[in-house]
């Protein structure tokens, strides 16, 4: 998690070379240790993660999940409405409250714009400590740089990820959810958890939230940090030898050229392993597009991708091609009509043309809205998280994802990424080829826009 520059020989297309060189590509045992000298992180071992694809489904594993909390919830959500959902979540995080827990929720001021003062009232005289994420009019010049990480960690034990936002619109187990928007989370155990409640402080140290104790983490602005404890016990000899092997811990690595997330679990023959990929403005972005242009270059049978938002760089889209001509099954699940940012698809729709002709196969998922963001390649490393494919993603928002390789885990997102096509209507080539010149030249302006959507 350090702002260390990424060197360059790790960069986005020479670690897609380097995948590219592997005889076994992601399934490479040198695969691993390429994405772990980019991403700087050490891999967590976890039992068995859990695909949370429907969003009843996944809200009642979020509130049984705050409701087993004892110690500690950590929420960070980029959008948390006033609505049935929000209200349920908020009756959970109160009842947590009274059972003697900290409760700590960070949102996106724009995201959460829309929700009214009184949900946040009642949560703060609740007991809950509510941080609002960059606040239009107290930072005016940092407006375009949101928070769009959606987190929740329990007793840094259990934790939830992925795309999903907390509001009616991904459903809802108290009644009908009809056209639900379609996306992805999971639940994970493990060390993975204590790392995603660092990942949280950083956005809550932003945010000029209280310290947490007991998490080492990334300021915004100031490298790596141990929060102050609230007793003299900081300045024990037992704390100060503490410290001291952390810091010559640290320049070890820096000596190395790694850099400064350290777990101490070993991760030899476990069966899967999962990597924090988190970046914000000025930390991460260029780690994270590297280990997305290496599972490209890793890819050896399929790379299957879903996102809502497509319009990612130029090379970026030669790599897509590039994987597509060397026969490998590359497919792009996005948005059909009821995509809910339209400029954003016409943004894609500038890209298909190419794409099609180099054998890259395209869906657009037409049950509902899609919202779901993954990667899953050759039935073994897949990403879940918040991630999209776009410029905002990859240089204005703190985002947080999983990198995971786990046979069970990619086997159930190849599942899901099937039955989404069977609700997707695949474009073809002659098909794209006679649309109107009008639609042809909004493809065009959305394109050209692609930096500022």
């Amino acid at each position: 998690m350090s702002a260390e520059p990424l060197p360059r020989e790790l960069r986005r297309y020479r670690a897609w070379a380097l995948a590219l060189a592997m005889p076994k590509g992601v399934r490479d045992g040198a695969f691993m240790e390429l994405v772990q000298r980019i991403e700087g992180g050490a891999f967590h071992t976890a039992p068995p993660v859990t695909l949370l694809v429907d969003g009843a489904q996944a809200f009642d594993a979020m509130v049984e999940g705050i409701d087993s909390a004892r110690e500690e919830i950590l929420l960070e959500t980029y959008i948390l409405r006033d609505d049935r959902i929000g209200a349920r979540v908020s009756e959970a995080l109160t009842a947590a409250v009274q059972r003697g827990a900290r409760v700590c929720v960070l949102v996106d001021a724009v995201g959460s714009f829309s929700t009214g003062d009184q949900f946040w009232r009642v949560l703060a005289e609740a007991g809950v400590t509510v941080r609002h994420f960059h606040r239009v009019w107290h930072l005016p010049f940092e407006a375009l740089r949101r928070d769009h990480r959606k987190i929740i960690v329990i007793d840094r034990q259990v934790s939830f990820t992925g795309g999903m936002n907390i509001g009616e619109e991904y459903g809802s187990s108290i009644g009908g959810h009809g056209r639900a928007w379609r996306d992805t989370f999971m639940r994970v155990e493990g060390s993975v958890s204590r790392e995603l409640a660092a990942v949280f402080a950083e956005g809550w140290d932003r945010a000029k939230g209280p310290p947490l104790p007991g998490l080492e983490y990334v300021s915004w602005s100031e490298g790596i940090v141990v929060p102050p404890l609230a007793s003299m016990q900081a300045f024990s000899a037992r704390a100060l030898r503490a410290r001291m092997e952390r810091r010559m811990a640290l320049r070890r690595d820096r000596r190395r050229g790694r850099r400064v997330k350290r777990t101490d679990e070993a991760l030899a023959d476990a069966e899967r392993a999962v990597l924090v990929l988190d970046s914000r403005p000025g930390r991460g972005q260029r780690e994270m597009m590297a280990v997305l242009a290496a599972l490209v270059g890793g890819a050896r049978k399929r790379l299957w991708i879903t996102t809502p938002y497509f319009a990612p760089p130029t090379r970026a889209l030669r790599l897509l091609r590039r994987a597509a001509r060397r026969g490998v099954d590359v497919r792009l699940l996005v948005p059909g009509p009821l995509a809910d940012v339209p400029l954003v698809r016409h943004a894609a729709h500038g890209v298909y043309q190419s794409l099609l002709q180099s054998g890259v196969r395209i869906f657009e998922y037409a049950a509902a809205t899609l919202h779901a963001k993954t990667v899953v390649v050759d039935g073994y490393a897949s990403v879940v998280g918040s991630s999209n494919l776009d410029f905002r993603s990859f240089w204005l928002n703190a985002e947080c994802n999983l990198l995971m390789f786990d046979e069970q885990c990619a086997a159930g997102l190849e599942a899901c990424f099937l039955k989404d096509l069977s609700a997707s209507v695949e474009v073809s080539l002659g098909q794209w080829a006679t649309r109107t010149a009008g639609h042809r030249l909004l493809d065009a302006a959305a394109r050209s826009m692609r930096w500022a959507l």
